[in-house]
């Protein structure tokens, strides 16, 4: 058995104390969309945080570098042919790509948990490049975000 001493205690902390943090944007038309997120822990081991997709936001197929877990909690959302809707969860094992993501018409807010390296691979940008252009949509350049040190990140197109 573990000593006290050598257990951590628990962390707590609340999605609401935290601010959004915009990581991805498009323009549609003459309005900017975008993905927030909240993080909400933010180590090698496990990232969590609060996402919301604005309403119409894409976001490419991809995978990450771990095993991935979402749970949508409001709003609604294509992942490829699926339809998701709040209580749908879904699960990526280490190497699955999902997408692509697009955001119904009221946006969409989710859970998500990485169990380890959270880093995004893209899994078809050339579909990407001409789903947005058959939208008409302009990707914008990532904003700038602050990663933890221990965070060697680039956002993957």
């Amino acid at each position: 058995m573990t000593e006290k001493a050598d257990v951590p205690d628990a962390r707590f902390r609340h999605a609401h104390d935290e601010d959004w943090i915009e990581v991805r944007a498009q323009m549609h038309g003459d309005k900017r969309v975008s993905v927030w997120e909240r993080w909400l822990e933010v180590s090698p081991k496990c990232m969590t945080l609060v996402g919301r997709y604005d309403p119409g936001m894409i976001v490419h197929k991809h995978g990450h570098n771990s095993h991935h877990v979402i749970f949508v909690m409001s709003g609604s959302m294509m992942c490829g042919d699926q339809h998701c809707t709040p209580g749908m969860h879904i699960v990526l094992d280490e190497g699955s790509a999902l997408g692509p993501i697009i955001a119904g018409p009221e946006g969409v807010e989710m859970f998500e948990v990485w169990f380890g390296d959270p880093r995004s691979w893209a899994a078809d940008p050339e579909g990407f490049d001409a789903l947005l252009a058959e939208k008409g949509i302009e990707k914008l350049p990532h904003p700038k975000i602050k990663f933890p040190e221990w965070m060697d990140h680039t956002l993957g197109e």
